[in-house]
């Protein structure tokens, strides 16, 4: 197959200042004979300058509509959203987050356009780890006790308490729903703070490795929905870190279980991208990252690792490299064809919906991927 253009352009959501190359990225594209197109400032917000891509052998371009031309392939962060839908051409290839559980409309464009696309966060490898989504879920869950430790202040509207406390006085309750990536590195820095921690899950392995890696430091249980109450009513930071990989998030704190919690109390619902998993949540941005609901403050920035743009930039890139490279010689389908992780992240082929939870969460149709890339031309 020839070699595909690989456009790269500034990501345009609030406060979303993570680029989808950085120039490494551009160098290695250009030594196995790509051509890459970058709009000029997409790495700003990273702190990459437009020298640098271009010493790197990208081309610059003044505009997204530039790059959205010139581009076989689309690489971006975050999802499109309905300001740059007018930008892609039938046929187009996607690599990026998608998130399509949470997102009709954007799920409809993408199989109205025939666009090809891979999601990063369904990009699956044999045992069972997702490692496009990994790196971003580290930096989420650190992000969520700092904003939680941060909103809890009473110059913040909240009710005024030190996570660590002080000798005499109790320590912040945080509670963690979900042990995954997310919800273990929110653990690791909530116990760094020296708060008492409570991590929920409902798979007994996970919980018995969490038992081993922190050696008793924090309480682990197996949640049913009696002691989830009891758990949110008693915190003072909820933690929502759940995953069902690729599928909406499910909802597993009631408005009834939030009101219950003491006034100025946090909340935070990593798992918003994916639709929340507290009835109360609603995505919010960087720049007006919370509202009070039942008296408690809830933080549910859809893009959290993007307030550390370089940290997430670098993070996300080393991940997502070696799979790009992929994708670029041989095209989504022929990636998908060849790489099982990569042919789990397809959601869309020729007008198609491949990924079921999606295709479950909107009531649509869908397609098997392996069947539908053999007929594939």
């Amino acid at each position: 197959m020839s070699t595909l253009v690989v456009g790269v352009p500034s990501e345009i959501k609030d406060n979303e200042n993570r680029v989808a190359m950085t120039p490494d990225g551009v160098v290695e594209l250009v030594h196995a004979g790509h051509r890459v197109v970058v709009q000029a400032g997409a790495g700003e917000g990273s702190r990459f300058t437009d020298d640098e891509y271009t010493a790197a052998g990208a081309e610059l371009l003044p505009d997204a509509d530039g790059v959205f031309a010139a581009a076989d392939l689309i690489v971006k962060v975050k999802e499109p959203v309905p300001a740059e839908y007018h930008r892609f051409r039938e046929g187009q290839q996607l690599f990026t987050y998608l998130h399509l559980a949470a997102d009709r409309g954007l799920t409809e464009f993408l199989l109205e356009r025939c666009i090809s696309s891979i999601a990063y966060e369904t990009v699956q490898t044999a045992d069972g780890k997702l490692p496009l989504l990994t790196p971003m879920s580290e930096v989420a869950g650190r992000m969520a006790v700092q904003a939680a430790a941060h909103h809890l202040e009473s110059p913040s509207g909240g009710s005024g308490i030190l996570l660590g406390g002080v000798p005499g006085t109790p320590a912040g309750k945080v509670l963690i729903i979900g042990g995954g990536v997310s919800g273990t590195e929110a653990a690791k820095i909530a116990l760094g703070m020296r708060a008492m921690v409570r991590v929920l899950d409902t798979n007994p392995n996970r919980l018995a490795y969490l038992s081993d890696i922190f050696g008793g430091r924090l309480d682990l249980i197996t949640p049913n929905r009696a002691r989830t109450a009891a758990y949110v009513a008693e915190a003072d930071v909820v933690i929502g870190a759940v995953l069902v990989p690729g599928a909406k998030a499910p909802t597993l704190v009631t408005r009834e279980m939030i009101a219950a919690m003491r006034p100025g109390s946090v909340v935070v619902d990593i798992a918003i991208d994916q639709g929340g998993c507290f009835e109360t949540s609603r995505p919010t941005t960087h720049s007006d990252p919370t509202y009070v609901e039942e008296g408690v403050t809830h933080y549910c920035v859809a893009n959290i690792p993007g307030a550390v743009a370089r940290t997430s930039t670098l993070a996300l890139t080393s991940a997502t490299l070696p799979y790009l490279v992929k994708v670029a010689r041989h095209g989504v389908v022929g990636a998908a064809a060849g790489d099982p992780a990569l042919r789990l992240g397809l959601s869309t082929l020729d007008g198609k919906l491949t990924n079921h939870p999606v295709a479950e969460a909107h009531g649509l149709p869908s397609t098997d991927a392996a069947e539908l890339l053999t007929a594939h031309p």
